[in-house]
C-alpha cells in the first residue's frame, strides 16, 4: 500500500503543475497524501438551494473551475481554504473552495459544474489524494 502512496506523489510532483508559468506549489509545500471516498457535485438550484453558485467560505464557482469541497474533518487535517488538491484519476490541481454538512467524514465532492451525466458517471469512489501544506 506505501508503495501506491510514494507513486501517487511522484505522479503528483512529475504532473501535477504542468503548464504553469507562476511558482509552482512544490517549491514551498510539503504534500500529505490520504484515501478519502470521492463524490462529486453541480452548481444547481435543487441539488444545494437558491444560490447554488455561493460556496460555504463564499467564493463564487464558474463551470470548468477545478475546484472541491472537503469534509469538515478535513479541514483539521489541513485541507483548508485555498489548498492545493491532487486526485487520483484526474490531471492538475484542484482547490478546496467549499466545505460540505458536518454530517460528512473523510470525505470529497469534485465540483463538476452543470454537468449531472458527468458527476452521476463518477459516483462516489475511494481515491487517495494530495495536498499541499505550506512550508513558508
Amino acid at each position: 500500500m506505501n508503495l501506491y502512496r510514494y507513486l501517487f506523489i511522484l505522479l503528483v510532483f512529475c504532473f501535477g503543475c504542468k503548464g504553469k508559468t507562476t511558482k509552482s506549489a512544490d517549491d514551498n509545500c510539503a504534500w500529505e497524501t490520504i484515501r478519502v471516498t470521492a463524490t462529486a457535485y453541480n452548481s444547481l438550484s435543487y441539488q444545494t438551494d437558491s444560490q447554488s453558485r455561493i460556496t460555504a467560505f463564499g467564493d463564487t464557482l464558474k463551470p470548468n473551475q477545478k475546484c472541491i469541497a472537503v469534509s469538515r474533518d478535513l479541514l483539521a487535517q489541513g485541507l483548508d481554504h485555498n489548498t492545493q488538491v491532487a486526485i487520483e484519476g484526474f490531471q492538475g490541481l484542484f482547490i478546496v473552495n467549499d466545505k460540505m454538512h458536518s454530517r460528512w467524514k473523510n470525505r470529497i465532492d469534485i465540483y463538476m459544474g452543470t454537468d449531472v451525466d458527468a458527476a452521476k458517471q463518477w459516483g462516489r469512489k475511494k481515491v487517495n489524494i494530495a495536498y499541499c501544506i505550506k512550508t513558508k
